[in-house]
């Protein structure tokens, strides 16, 4: 079996808050989980998922609350996603913010992953968790569904709600669908292919308050190398941060990519290959990811992108651009 990866110590801390306020004995919680009471200090500890649903388990069954995990992301925090919190807190739109989820979001942990899925009126913003004893699994669920509504809702200073909620499981046994939709402020649909919220288009425009374009490239740039030291990261993804890093410094040899992990230039290829991907893959790739987000983010010339993406030339990364979406870089921008 897989192991379950590892969870940063932040997104344990609001189940340990609501807990408390519940009377909950956080020692016999911690006994059980393996924790000790000072490993909660470190926000850069990562301990074993095994623990992250111990943790759990043992908080659900001794609060009584059978909506534990809705009712914890009461106290999200912006460190409850480690620097990804503070990242999405300096965005300047919400969709902005959405969209720096799924880059860095195993900052946080390997619970699960997210993925943004655009619909006709709607984005769909999803998670896959990675956990499955069933009752942890909807915990953790609605809990992060929740947690990301009431801090969107704080980055944002608005009480918007989405359009609707998607849950994977049934409605709990002892529960009224009425607690969900009263809590989300929305329809809450169960049974459904995915667990996301329905994200309306209009609000992915919604400005954030504390919005800080130079902070943003800062907390970004220590993500990128916080995502690097992460071994048991995919080595692609590895490599697509590292290549996000060194173009800053113009088009990077694969030489100083390979060296960066080690490796001969040969093996970096060979070890690639056998993820399904290789070097000129993802470098093409990321510099489509940031060809599109300085387009339509950003007022820096046409030209200023194409030398800073690590082309000779306009005309290259012209070319280059449409042959990928069909469009040049000024008619993108202007969509």
């Amino acid at each position: 079996m897989q192991p379950l990866g590892f969870t940063s110590i932040p997104p344990l801390l609001k189940y340990l808050r609501h807990a408390e306020q519940l009377g909950v004995a956080i020692t016999p919680a911690l006994d059980a989980s393996g924790l000790r009471a000072e490993q909660l200090n470190d926000n850069t500890l990562r301990v074993p998922n095994e623990a992250h649903e111990r943790l759990l388990e043992h908080l659900c069954q001794a609060s009584g609350d059978p909506l534990f995990g809705l009712h914890s992301a009461r106290y999200v925090l912006p460190n409850s996603w480690s620097v990804l919190g503070y990242i999405t807190m300096n965005c300047a739109t919400l969709g902005e913010a959405m969209s720096r989820i799924e880059p860095f979001e195993k900052l946080v942990g390997d619970m699960g992953t997210s993925r943004i899925e655009a619909g006709a009126d709607h984005v769909r913003l999803a998670w896959d968790c990675r956990h499955q004893p069933p009752q942890v699994r909807r915990h953790m669920i609605e809990s992060v569904l929740a947690s990301w509504m009431l801090y969107a809702r704080w980055i944002a200073d608005t009480q918007v709600s989405p359009g609707a909620v998607w849950l994977e499981h049934p409605l709990p046994a002892g529960t009224r669908l009425e607690q969900y939709e009263d809590f989300f402020g929305c329809p809450v649909l169960f049974g459904q292919p995915c667990s996301a919220l329905l994200v309306p288009l209009a609000y992915l425009q919604l400005p954030l308050r504390q919005a800080d374009p130079n902070l943003l490239r800062t907390l970004e740039e220590h993500a990128l190398g916080l995502m690097a030291e992460l071994v048991d990261a995919p080595l692609p993804l590895r490599v697509k941060n590292a290549l996000r890093q060194l173009l800053k410094d113009g088009l990077p040899r694969k030489e100083r990519v390979a060296e960066q992990f080690a490796m001969t230039v040969r093996t970096l290829q060979r070890q690639l290959q056998q993820a399904g991907t290789s070097y000129q893959q993802i470098l093409d790739d990321l510099r489509q990811e940031l060809a599109e987000h300085y387009l339509r983010h950003s007022d820096l010339p046409i030209q200023d992108i194409a030398h800073y993406l690590g082309f000779t030339e306009p005309r290259s990364f012209h070319r280059a651009f449409k042959s990928r979406t069909q469009l040049t870089p000024g008619e993108y921008r202007q969509g």
